[in-house]
């Protein structure tokens, strides 16, 4: 495949909007999509605050910073798409939506665009089997934040070709990100380990082991952790976390993955963490736009 000179991102939440972010500052011109208009906006200005503040700490230089903002491009209509070369969609963690997405997607984007997700735990090759090309298909999950966070998580799903791989693992070290590879099980590998272990924690709450502060003060004391894990959970997002945890469940099939019953509480009373101003803890500050699609 040619040097990708068109990204396209679909969601305008936490997770795209640093996609975005990422690809402009790497030099890349950039489409980022969102239905909603006020979403977009907030984006934007979220982007823009985010680069000036690496800039003024000298993490990048200003001219690559306004040379950034120059490539960054807002739409509300899919149809821009149709002359990007990568398309990566980071909107709400449901494969029904993902799959509909993709099938939009495919219709629009040229035959030689690849389509990736940023999934964080639903089967690349599903989500391909709606889709006329499963070999240009494939996972790119970032981490939270992406401008920041140095990992992405490949995932080869079964049809997913060796051209496809290859290609994206060119762009995200054009990135300046490392890269590690997982076959197409649930959760990959990075939730597989660390989504479990944020469902102990609120099983250790719910129990009544000890308060939020104690478990999360001991597992970054105690194991060096830079957040404890029920802080994580609320930066990630609870409604994420109790999405991953039930593909989890569904499809390895052991009970060990359960989503603990205080989580699906905290999602069912709207409490989604940092986003919403309140989750395992309260926030006073203003939460960050997102569409529920952030996450590690």
């Amino acid at each position: 495949m040619a040097e990708v000179k068109m990204i396209a991102v679909v969601g305008g939440g936490q997770m795209g909007s640093g996609i975005a972010q990422v690809a402009a500052m790497n030099g890349i011109d950039v489409f980022l999509h969102d239905r909603d208009p006020q979403v977009l906006s907030k984006a934007s200005s979220s982007i823009s605050s985010s680069i000036h503040r690496m800039v003024s700490k000298g993490t990048i230089s200003q001219t690559v910073g306004v040379d950034a903002l120059k490539r960054l491009r807002l739409t509300t209509n899919l149809e821009d798409f149709h002359t990007a070369d990568f398309i990566i969609e980071a909107i709400v963690e449901s494969e029904d939506v993902k799959k509909s997405l993709f099938v939009r997607l495919d219709k629009i984007a040229k035959s030689s665009a690849i389509l990736a997700s940023n999934t964080s735990s639903i089967s690349i090759t599903r989500i391909a089997s709606s889709t006329t090309r499963p070999r240009q298909v494939i996972g790119m999950h970032f981490m939270n934040p992406p401008p920041l966070m140095k990992l992405i998580e490949i995932v080869r799903g079964a049809d997913t070709s060796d051209d496809t791989f290859a290609a994206t693992k060119a762009l995200s070290e054009r990135f300046g990100k490392v890269v590690i590879t997982s076959q197409d099980y649930p959760a990959f590998i990075v939730n597989r380990i660390l989504m479990p272990m944020i469902n102990e924690a609120f099983y250790t709450l719910y129990t009544g082991v000890a308060t939020k502060e104690d478990i999360d003060t001991g597992m970054k004391l105690g194991t060096n952790h830079p957040m404890g894990p029920l802080q994580l959970a609320d930066f990630i997002g609870l409604d994420v976390c109790l999405s991953v945890m039930r593909v989890l469940h569904t499809g390895l099939g052991d009970n060990k993955y359960a989503p603990c019953p205080l989580l699906v509480q905290y999602v069912d009373a709207g409490r989604l963490g940092r986003k919403r101003g309140i989750g395992v803890y309260e926030y006073s500050e203003e939460p960050r736009s997102t569409n529920s699609s952030s996450r590690l």
